[in-house]
């Protein structure tokens, strides 16, 4: 990590979840080919470098660099992250991004935290100079999409099957830190997940909104060990977790080490009807109030870790989380952190990738040409304006560079 830098980042968009297309055939969702970044990583990472940018979100495709118990094709990784070293891009390893290896099936597995951390510590044995991780992305959305909403990977619809997931990558991720560490002593874990709201639309609905307000917690409860309240422990029990599984996550937490992620969106915050319906509420509290929440709960150092927002409205969007970000900093929440999700646009996203349609979402600091859009323009200027000033106001927070 920076010493006292604070991080300006990007990232490369490298979901890879499953889907069942409508001729009942299971497709592998994989952004990095959709963009074209297999064919020009070499220039996506020169692209950070003109910008400016020193830290990068990256992983390697984990459903096809981890291809059977205690087996790796590290062709690509080898490739990108000795890349990397050499451009002194400093990645946030992102080792797992809403899919599995076919081999492992789904978040249902109840082996996925076993596998996964033989992953993890064979990935750091490999690259031990790399400091900075994301073990798995969005916990609460990778569980959300795959078994409750049924959009996903095993394509489940239930409270138990979203359980099931949860916990099952709660525990994944927490085992891959204690096994990075033991590779990577000096490791931090930057914890990329989605802060959400819920706003009741009427009295009637203040009890259910009260209740999805205390599950979006979830998933950095389960991570970093905090006390749940009885309502959510019975929640967890009733839909199938133990007593022992959940104590197990308050005896193995590695807080110590954490950085939490927030990442924001105009679509994070929801209306939640009576009937348990709810619908996208837009920007109503702002990543401000919202990020408040989280730091209020669990006491660590706040990175921004994703937010976007289509064109043309980007380059206003930019400015408006920037502004929280100051805002907060500004206020005392050790803000360590701020990223624009992704370096080009995506595809498909419009859908949340349930659809194979090939739309490009423009979303990215450059298009899928790579081709610089006003976004970019807008955030190397930022950081250029900020950078020295924000590290004048940083929190001292020690940590290694490669």
């Amino acid at each position: 990590m920076p010493g006292s830098k604070f991080m300006f980042s990007t990232g490369i968009e490298n979901s890879y979840p499953t889907i069942v297309l409508p001729d009942g055939t299971r497709f592998r969702v994989d952004e990095m080919e959709k963009t074209g970044h297999y064919q020009n990583w070499e220039k996506d990472f020169q692209l950070v470098k003109e910008l400016d940018i020193e830290y990068l979100r990256y992983g390697p495709p984990y459903y096809s660099t981890h291809v059977a118990p205690g087996k790796y094709n590290w062709d690509f990784a080898d490739e990108t992250f000795n890349k990397l070293k050499e451009l002194e891009i400093i990645p946030i390893v992102d080792l797992c991004h809403f899919g599995v290896p076919d081999w492992l099936g789904d978040f249902q597995n109840p082996d996925l935290p076993m596998y996964f951390a033989e992953y993890a510590a064979a990935f750091a044995k490999r690259f031990p100079d790399l400091q900075l991780y994301t073990p798995i992305n969005e916990i609460f959305i990778a569980a959300q999409f795959s078994a409750q909403y049924g959009w996903w990977n095993e394509r489940l619809q239930s409270d138990r099957a979203f359980v099931n997931a949860l916990k099952h990558l709660c525990k994944a991720n927490v085992m891959a830190m204690h096994e990075i560490l033991k590779v990577q002593p000096e490791a931090t874990f930057i914890q990329s997940e989605s802060s959400e709201y819920f706003h009741a639309i009427d009295p009637e609905a203040t009890a259910l909104a009260r209740f999805l307000n205390q599950k979006r917690f979830l998933s950095l409860d389960l991570t970093y060990g905090y006390p749940l309240n009885v309502p959510m422990y019975e929640y967890l029990l009733s839909n199938g977790m133990t007593t022992e599984e959940f104590q197990w996550f308050t005896k193995n937490q590695v807080k110590a080490r954490c950085i939490m992620g927030n990442d924001y969106y105009v679509t994070n915050e929801h209306i939640v009807h009576p009937d348990g319906m709810t619908q996208a509420a837009g920007e109503i509290f702002g990543y401000y109030v919202i990020t408040s929440q989280y730091y209020k709960r669990y006491k660590l150092p706040i990175m921004h870790t994703e937010t976007n927002i289509k064109m043309p409205a980007s380059k206003e969007w930019l400015i408006k989380q920037w502004a929280n970000v100051h805002r907060l900093k500004h206020d005392g929440v050790p803000v360590v952190g701020f990223t624009w999700y992704s370096l080009t646009h995506q595809v498909d996203w419009d859908s949340a990738l349930r659809d194979n349609a090939g739309n490009i979402n423009e979303l990215g600091l450059y298009d899928l040409d790579r081709k610089i859009m006003p976004v970019g323009e807008a955030y190397k200027k930022l950081i250029h304006q900020w950078k020295d000033i924000i590290m004048e106001e940083s929190y001292g927070l020690i940590f290694q560079t490669w």
